[in-house]
Formats: structure tokens, C-alpha cells, sequence
């Protein structure tokens, strides 16, 4: 039997830094195409978890050793990523240092949430759900799309 054709699956992490007490979260700019800032974040490896690939991947783009602290949603909107269908677990994490863009990234900044640059994918609707996240302790709401009848 062969197997299953599904989505690729990805993670994505919402780095914040309590020791700036900004509020500002970490973005990068994305050296590949889709080009634009986004969240760091990237496919999950074979053998791995999806905490431990977002854990690598933001260490990989940032340099930053991040703990995560919570689970923000799932995003699978089949027209999420030009590149094909993705799903992006998504978390929370937290952070001490300095960000430096590395790998993947062509930049890294620490920006306002609430008022970001174009973002690529669907990392401006991560953010709205972070902020709920923050402000209301609430995780991302389902959003299902309309049910997809087969003949």
C-alpha cells in the first residue's frame, strides 16, 4: 500500500524577550523565496518532535535558545504557503539574549506584534492569535473551512 500524499508539516514560534520588556516579539527576514519577515520556524525533520524542530529552528535562524511555554494553534489553510499545502504547529517561546539572523535569515528584528511589517504565509493571523494568547490567555480559535463534498 502506498503511502498517504498530506500536507509537509512545520513549525513556527512566536519568540518572546521578558528581559526587554517591550513586548516585541522576534521576526526574521526570509533569505528564500517567499521572501517578506515572517515568524522562525521551518519543517520538522524525520525522528523529530515538533518542539524539539521549533526549538532547532529558532536556534538555527536567531541563535537563541528558546523554552517553550505554550502551544498557540494549528494553521492549515491549504493556501497558507505559495509553495504547497503546509500545516504550521505554532508556539509560544521565550527567549534571553540577542537575536542574530543566521541560516534562513537574510535579517532579525524585534518588533511590535500589534503593528508588524507584510508578513509572508499566515504569520499575520498567528500574531492577532498571539495576542489573544497573551492579552486573554485564550489559544487560536478553529477556524474550519467549508466542508469539501467528493463525488
Amino acid at each position: 500500500m502506498a503511502a498517504p500524499e498530506t500536507p509537509r508539516l512545520t513549525v513556527d514560534t512566536v519568540i518572546e524577550l521578558p528581559e526587554r520588556n517591550d513586548g516585541g516579539v522576534v521576526l526574521i527576514e526570509r533569505a528564500n523565496e517567499p521572501l517578506g519577515w515572517a515568524l522562525p520556524g521551518g519543517f520538522v525533520d524525520i525522528g523529530e518532535t515538533l518542539e524539539q524542530a521549533a526549538m532547532r529552528e529558532a536556534w538555527e535562524e536567531t541563535g537563541l535558545e528558546v523554552r517553550l511555554v505554550s502551544f498557540l494553534g494549528a494553521y492549515s489553510d491549504p493556501r497558507r504557503d505559495p509553495r504547497g499545502h503546509t500545516v504550521s504547529v505554532t508556539f509560544v517561546g521565550r527567549a534571553v539574549g540577542e537575536p542574530r539572523a543566521a541560516d534562513d535569515a537574510r535579517a532579525v528584528e524585534v518588533m511590535d506584534p500589534a503593528d508588524p511589517p507584510p508578513l509572508a504565509f499566515d504569520h499575520g493571523l498567528i500574531l492577532h492569535d498571539y495576542l489573544r494568547w497573551r492579552d486573554k490567555g485564550e489559544i487560536a480559535p478553529v477556524r474550519p473551512l467549508p466542508f469539501p463534498r467528493r463525488p
